[in-house]
């Protein structure tokens, strides 16, 4: 059936939330100008319903006076067109031109449906991908890890520096250890031999028999 005659609360949800544009026609059977506005709203639903996209509702104000009053209905017949749920145009009374251009503007409207990829875009990512968010926390861990232990060491450094030591607050100033105030580092000065000089004579590494008999 292009027209759906609505039979609930639970149908009418599920309408709305399953259709990109409704139409819903508020009637009574016992309103006059509902009926004569009726085969207009039966040809527009033969021609426009689409499924899953566009809807067209009827529902009684008697049977689903729920309804009526959620949407704020007094008067029948009540035009209600919805876009992704929400109502965007209300028309009152029995004024067929006014619904045709109404239901025509609605159809124009874009599908709520085709922006959903986009929105949970993001530059180089996509919804789901979760590797690129553990490896970021991963990495704070690693140097939190790293500096924990290095704290550690020289901690133990310290301590055993002091406590083998005759000066314990010398020895810990010195110690290589003291990452607050490091030591200067120590140089090794080696002298060479300028141009001329000579160096003394080396001895023999060791001396054999002869060369102590020699020595007498």
């Amino acid at each position: 059936m292009s027209l759906i005659n609505i039979q609930s609360a639970g149908q009418w949800q599920g309408i709305l939330s399953g259709n990109n544009v409704v139409i819903a026609d508020f009637y009574a059977d016992w309103c006059g100008p509902c009926k004569q506005i009726a085969p207009h709203v039966e040809r527009l639903a033969k021609e426009h319903s689409k499924p899953n996209k566009v809807a067209f509702c009827k529902i009684n104000v008697d049977s689903q006076s729920t309804i009526a009053r959620t949407h704020g209905v007094s008067a029948m017949p009540t035009f209600i067109i919805f876009h992704g749920g929400q109502a965007i145009e209300t028309i009152k009374g029995a004024n067929p031109p006014a619904l045709t251009q109404a239901i025509q503007n609605a159809l124009k409207l874009p599908d709520r449906g085709g922006r959903s990829a986009a929105s949970f875009k993001t530059p180089g990512r996509t919804l789901g991908g979760d590797k690129p968010a553990r490896a970021s926390l991963q990495r704070p861990f690693a140097w939190h890890y790293r500096d924990i232990l290095s704290n550690i060491i020289t901690f133990i450094g310290l301590y055993l520096v002091s406590l083998f030591a005759i000066d314990p607050h010398k020895a810990a100033e010195m110690s290589q250890f003291n990452r607050v105030n490091p030591p200067p580092p120590t140089v090794k000065s080696t002298k060479s031999a300028g141009p001329g000089t000579r160096q003394p004579p080396r001895g023999p590494a060791f001396k054999t028999l002869a060369d102590l008999g020699g020595d007498e």
